[in-house]
């Protein structure tokens, strides 16, 4: 009876996936998101494509898992005690650059990965969307220990959604040094809500 050769063990878990999108954020910076493909993921992290899809099942999961590790940046940063005992005012601009800084050694790429989300015919990629930053919204308030109820809670949250979404638009073209100019918005539109935080 003829002997298999042993095919090598499937790589799982959180180093494998961490990989996968690590190798695609290099391949976007090299060569554009647009053009990343699966298959060149797969080729360049020494992986096949059946161990990419045990982790992705397409490629707009790899953004997914891009912003997710801006949501861990920004619950890791909650859980500093200076931050905690900031000013609410100075605690929500803290946390809000927590999340962009994550996202700031491949800015060119995530901003990429917006356009592609805003593409014509892409209905399926932008009602995900605005789930997701209703939920990043969520843990960012989360974060900076907000407790408004009912009314008040929904105003703040509109609030904060505007100005999440509004800074991350300004943010995505910044190349003002360590995004000041950023800093300087966010902290312009905190400031006129101060009524309400």
């Amino acid at each position: 009876m003829p002997t298999r050769t042993p095919r090598p063990a499937r790589s799982s878990g959180t180093a494998a996936r961490e990989r996968i999108v690590d190798t695609a954020l290099a391949l976007g910076d090299e060569r554009g998101w647009e053009t990343v493909r699966l298959y060149d993921v797969a080729e360049s992290s020494g992986l096949s494509l059946d161990e990419i899809a045990l982790h992705f099942r397409e490629k707009e999961e790899l953004a997914e898992a891009w912003f997710d590790r801006a949501d861990q940046a920004l619950l890791r940063a909650a859980g500093d005690s200076a931050i905690r005992a900031l000013p609410a005012l100075e605690r929500l601009h803290r946390l809000r650059m927590a999340w962009l800084e994550a996202l700031a050694p491949h800015q060119r790429v995530t901003r990429e990965m917006i356009k592609g989300k805003l593409e014509p015919g892409h209905v399926h990629i932008q009602l995900p969307a605005v789930f997701r930053i209703s939920r990043t919204v969520q843990w960012w308030r989360e974060a900076a220990r907000r407790d408004a109820t009912f009314l008040r809670r929904g105003l703040e949250e509109t609030v904060l959604t505007t100005i999440f979404v509004t800074t991350f638009c300004y943010w995505l073209r910044d190349d003002s040094i360590d995004f000041a100019d950023t800093r300087r918005l966010l902290a312009w539109m905190l400031h006129k809500v101060d009524w309400l935080l």
